[in-house]
C-alpha cells in the first residue's frame, strides 16, 4: 500500500470520525483531516498551507455572501413575496405553468447564491405552504423543494461546483450559461410536473387567495421588484457590453441589495446583513475546510494519486466512477467531491469539450446534497414541510435524482457533439 493511499484513508477517517461520531461541524472535521493528513504525510503542522488552503476560495466566498446579502433584502423588502403572489394570482388558471413559475422562484436564491439551503430555507419556506395549499401531500411537495434547491445550486449564474473544477484545473469561469441553463431548467420543470401535477389538474384558487400578500404590490408597485431587475441587467450588461466594465459578482450583489432599501418594506441593513452571513458561515467554513483538505492532499501527493488512478480507469468503467463516486463523496461535501474528484475526472475526459463535462459533472456534484447522513438540501426540505422523516423525501426524490445522473452521464459522454451544436 502506497504512503498516498494511507495518507488519503487517514484522512476520510478523520474526517468521518470528527463529523459524524465527535459531531463536529463539517468545516472543523476538514480542517481535522487536513491537519491529521500532513502528520501522517511527514508534513508537521504546515500552517502556511492550512492558511493558503483557506483562501484558496477566496472569490466564491465573497460572492456567497453578497449574494446572501442580496437575497436577504430581496426578503425583508418583500420582493420575494410580491413576486409569489404575483405569479399564483396571473398564472392560477394554468396549473402546470404555475407549478413551473414556483419552481423558477424555489430554484432563484440557489441560482444566486450557489447554495441548495439558501433556496430551501429562503424561498422554499415561503412555497412550502402553498403547495401544500395547492393539495400536493408533504412529501412530494418536500421532494420539489429539495430538486429545487439542488437545480438552483448549479443553475446560472452562480455555480460553486463548476467555479472549484474550473479553479482546480487553471480554466476560467466562463462559457457556461447556456450549458448549465439546459442541464437544469429542462429538468427542473419535469421533476415539478412529475411530483406534484396530478395534484393540481383541478386548482382551487378561492383557497390560495386569503394567503396571497397582495398589499405590497398594491403599496409599492413595480418598484418592489427594482433589486432583482437591477442584478438582472447589471448581469446582461456584463455578458452583452464589452465596453461596459466588469465590476465583479460581488460588487453587482452589493449594488442591487443598496438599490433594494428603497422599493419596499423598510428594514435595518445592519441587521439584515448580519443574519444573511449568519446563515451562509456554514457554507463558507465549508469552503474553506475544502481548500484546507485539497492543499494538503496536493502537499502530500494525494491529489496525484487519484488524478492517476481516475486517468488510468476504462472510459466506461470511467463513467460508471462519475455517476457513483461523485455524489456519494458529496455526502462528506458536494464542494469537496467537486474539488477531489471533479478535477481529475475532468482531466481524464480532457479530449471532450471542457465546459460541458464541467458543467455535468458539477450537477453530479450537486447530488451529494440528497446523499445521507449530511443531506443538506433534504434535510431542510423536510423541516420547511414539518415532515419528520427525511428519508421519505429521499425516497420520493430517487426517480427525478437517477434521470438527473443519467442526464448528465449524456452530456459528459457526448460533450464533443453537444459543444459544437451550442457553439461553444
Amino acid at each position: 500500500m502506497s504512503i498516498e493511499l494511507i495518507i488519503f484513508i487517514a484522512m476520510v477517517g478523520t474526517f468521518m470520525v470528527g463529523c459524524f461520531a465527535a459531531k463536529l461541524p463539517v468545516s472543523v472535521a476538514m480542517l481535522a483531516a487536513s491537519v491529521v493528513g500532513a502528520l501522517v504525510g511527514g508534513q508537521g503542522v504546515p500552517l502556511r498551507h492550512l492558511v493558503e488552503g483557506t483562501f484558496s476560495y477566496i472569490d466564491t466566498i465573497l460572492t456567497i455572501a453578497t449574494a446572501m446579502v442580496f437575497m436577504k433584502v430581496v426578503e425583508k423588502s418583500g420582493a420575494l413575496d410580491a413576486l409569489s403572489s404575483l405569479i399564483i394570482e396571473k398564472f392560477h388558471k394554468v396549473p402546470a405553468l404555475l407549478l413551473i413559475l414556483i419552481m423558477l422562484v424555489i430554484m432563484f436564491p440557489g441560482m444566486i447564491t450557489g447554495s441548495s439551503t439558501a433556496s430551501v430555507l429562503s424561498a422554499g419556506s415561503i412555497m412550502a405552504p402553498i403547495l401544500i395549499l395547492m393539495g400536493i401531500p408533504k412529501v412530494s411537495a418536500g421532494a420539489i423543494i429539495a430538486m429545487g434547491g439542488l437545480l438552483g445550486m448549479i443553475a446560472p449564474p452562480t455555480n460553486i461546483p463548476a467555479m472549484i473544477i474550473c479553479g482546480g484545473i487553471d480554466m476560467p469561469y466562463a462559457g457556461f450559461m447556456l450549458p448549465l441553463s439546459i442541464l437544469t431548467f429542462p429538468l427542473a420543470f419535469l421533476f415539478v410536473l412529475m411530483l406534484g401535477y396530478k395534484y393540481v389538474r383541478k386548482l382551487d384558487y378561492s383557497q390560495l387567495e386569503p394567503k396571497l400578500d397582495k398589499e405590497l404590490r398594491k403599496t409599492y408597485g413595480m418598484r418592489i421588484y427594482a433589486p432583482i431587475i437591477v442584478l438582472l441587467l447589471l448581469m446582461v450588461l456584463d455578458s452583452v457590453l464589452p465596453a461596459f466594465p466588469n465590476i465583479g459578482t460581488p460588487v453587482m450583489f452589493l449594488i442591487a441589495a443598496f438599490v433594494g432599501l428603497f422599493t419596499g418594506k423598510k428594514f435595518n441593513i445592519l441587521t439584515t446583513s448580519k443574519e444573511a452571513v449568519k446563515d451562509v458561515l456554514p457554507v463558507m467554513g465549508i469552503l474553506m475546510g475544502v481548500g484546507m483538505f485539497i492543499q494538503i492532499m496536493t502537499l502530500t501527493g494525494v491529489r496525484g494519486l487519484i488524478v492517476n488512478a481516475s486517468l488510468s480507469l476504462p472510459n466506461a468503467w470511467l463513467y460508471v466512477a462519475m455517476a457513483v463516486a461523485i455524489p456519494a463523496f458529496g455526502a462528506i461535501s458536494s464542494f469537496g467531491s467537486s474539488s477531489v474528484l471533479g478535477v481529475p475526472f475532468t482531466l481524464a475526459m480532457i479530449s471532450g469539450n471542457q465546459v460541458i463535462i464541467v458543467a455535468a459533472l458539477s450537477l453530479l456534484a450537486a447530488v451529494g446534497d440528497m446523499v445521507p447522513p449530511t443531506a443538506l438540501a433534504g434535510i431542510f426540505a423536510a423541516q420547511v414541510v414539518d415532515e419528520p422523516k427525511y428519508t421519505k423525501i429521499l425516497v420520493k426524490s430517487l426517480v427525478p435524482i437517477l434521470i438527473l445522473i443519467i442526464y448528465a452521464l449524456v452530456f459528459i459522454i457526448f460533450s464533443k457533439p453537444i459543444g459544437t451544436f451550442l457553439n461553444i
